[in-house]
């Protein structure tokens, strides 16, 4: 493992001392991965969202909408249960 030294204003470092003594934290260490996984979740979501954004619109602009969303999320429940049923008779030969 890597150790990496990080400066910062006392204020910040009593934030995160008070964040790994109330939140359940080993340690400093700990809390401040669990950031950067978070960090790199959301960084993962929204190049997912742009590739989604992009295959779906076939290179040209769409509206994107709440009702876009809701048809999007109601198309993929069906793509899903579909595969799961799939998945389900393959295994029961």
């Amino acid at each position: 493992m890597t150790t990496l030294t990080v400066s910062m204003p006392e204020s910040l470092k009593d934030f995160i001392d008070h964040e790994v003594e109330t939140k359940g934290y080993g340690n400093v260490s700990e809390y401040i991965r669990g950031l950067l996984r978070e960090a790199q979740a959301k960084d993962a979501d929204a190049r997912l969202e742009a590739l989604l954004l992009e295959g779906l619109s076939g290179g040209r602009d769409i509206p994107v909408t709440g009702a876009f969303w809701k048809e999007l999320k109601s198309d993929a429940g069906r793509i899903l249960a579909r595969h799961k049923k799939t998945r389900k008779v393959r295994s029961t030969r």
